[in-house]
């Protein structure tokens, strides 16, 4: 199973830089964009029995990243992305006899992601909307039993937004997101004592709404 998820991880990888490249030598333009946003809660949980449950929230944190996005046309962009946050997820859990502990957890997105944008008021206002797919990169940290544990999930995310030019070269980003890891709860993902003795059978899927912005720069000649 270990050799099977780190197969799974580079082939992930091996597809995202691929996509990058591609589109890289197609690109007549290249953006660096900044971001820096809030995440809000989400609740998580895994009912299955009365011995192998979990059942809390993800809490709300601050997300920073950043993406490098090549500019195919004029109006169509592919971005490859990194998210980082840390956050911390409290729950009750099953392990051996009911407990409740504030785990320690971080969140790392990777992902790749196509963009459309559309005209705004004269060349200063740039709305945009795109969707992205890649993978959330878990590290958990039971601190009452000092055990760690890991996961990379499927992920996915949807975005609308607007830049907001202040000279040529950069701009301001507004923008709001929705991401999702699926099943990133429950079987490779445990919240009990780190490993697989907390014997949970369901899953339950990641779902993040973000909201924020940051800045984005042109790096090309247009």
């Amino acid at each position: 199973m270990t050799s099977y998820k780190l197969h799974m991880k580079r082939l992930i990888l091996s597809l995202l830089l691929f996509i990058a490249i591609t589109v890289l030598a197609n690109a007549q333009d290249i953006r660096f964009n900044a971001y820096s946003a809030y995440v809000f809660d989400d609740k998580v949980s895994s009912d299955y029995n009365s011995t192998s449950y979990f059942d809390g929230k993800i809490e709300g944190c601050f997300q920073w990243g950043g993406g490098i996005e090549f500019m195919a046309s004029p109006t169509k962009g592919i971005e490859l992305k990194y998210l980082r946050q840390d956050t911390q997820a409290p729950m009750r859990y099953y392990d051996n006899g009911n407990q409740q502990t504030d785990f320690n957890l971080d969140v790392n997105y990777i992902l790749v992601g196509a963009s459309n944008y559309f005209k705004g008021v004269g060349n200063q206002v740039e709305p945009y909307g795109g969707l992205a797919i890649g993978m959330a990169i878990f590290n958990l940290e039971n601190p009452d039993k000092n055990s760690h544990t890991s996961a990379t999930k499927f992920a996915w995310g949807l975005k609308l937004g607007t830049n907001v030019w202040v000279s040529e070269k950069m701009g301001l980003k507004l923008q709001a997101d929705l991401l999702s890891a699926v099943q990133s709860a429950g079987g490779g993902l445990y919240f009990g004592t780190g490993g697989a003795g907390a014997g949970v059978s369901t899953y339950s899927t990641m779902y993040q709404f973000v909201l924020g912005g940051g800045l984005t720069f042109k790096l090309g000649k247009n």
